[in-house]
């Protein structure tokens, strides 16, 4: 009896192991709010960065990650938005003027209110000069703007006519242009390279303050 060859054995098969599919995340969607929110705070980064100056809708959309029709959604336009973001930058500044007229002596009180100006305009230079700059000067058209603007020289104004009631007003005027100018000043860097010694920020605020406005050492 012949021996049978033995059976062939089955080709093996090489065994991959199965490709897991990645799945990209599905893209955040923008609850009630939020994307209003999202292109607020993406505005406020493109304004430190690069300022207002040619500054568009699109830029915004870009920074916030959203397509270019997003911001129509929340504002009709750049205008809207910037001015929603000049108001809140107001609120912060008459809150802390607020906390500044606290101080009950009323020369001291003018002081601390012209030195929290300045600060608040050192630590927020691109929104200082939105807040201020032509792209919102006529701000009767956004009356919740308007009315922060008012709040906040209403601290520096209530401070001035309590210190000198017969010629508030023109203190007032006095204290913010003083305010105002040194602060621009300040963040231009045009006082960095002037041949004569200049005072920490504070000091300098101080110290013109003092002589501009009249009081007493």
């Amino acid at each position: 009896m012949q021996d049978q060859a033995p059976p062939p054995k089955p080709a093996q098969v090489s065994e991959k192991p199965a490709t897991r599919r990645v799945q990209k995340p599905a893209p955040k969607p923008y609850h009630h709010g939020n994307l209003r929110e999202t292109l607020l705070a993406a505005a406020q980064a493109v304004l430190a960065d690069r300022g207002a100056l040619g500054l568009t809708l699109r830029d915004v959309a870009k920074a916030a990650g959203v397509s270019h029709a997003a911001p129509y959604h929340h504002f009709a336009s750049l205008n809207d938005l910037l001015a929603v973001v000049a108001e809140r930058a107001f609120i912060t500044l008459g809150d802390a003027l607020e906390k500044a007229s606290a101080e009950p002596d009323t020369g001291e009180r003018l002081l601390k209110i012209n030195g929290t100006y300045v600060a608040c305009a050192r630590t927020q230079p691109a929104q200082f000069r939105l807040m201020f700059g032509p792209l919102l000067q006529r701000k009767a058209e956004h009356p919740a703007l308007k009315a922060a603007a008012e709040r906040a020289f209403g601290f520096v104004l209530a401070a001035a006519c309590e210190h000198d009631p017969k010629n508030g007003p023109v203190l007032a005027l006095t204290g913010w242009s003083l305010a105002h100018g040194l602060s621009n000043l300040l963040i231009d860097g045009a006082l960095e390279d002037l041949p004569v010694k200049v005072e920490t920020p504070e000091a300098l605020a101080r110290q013109v303050a003092l002589r501009a406005l009249g009081l007493p050492k």
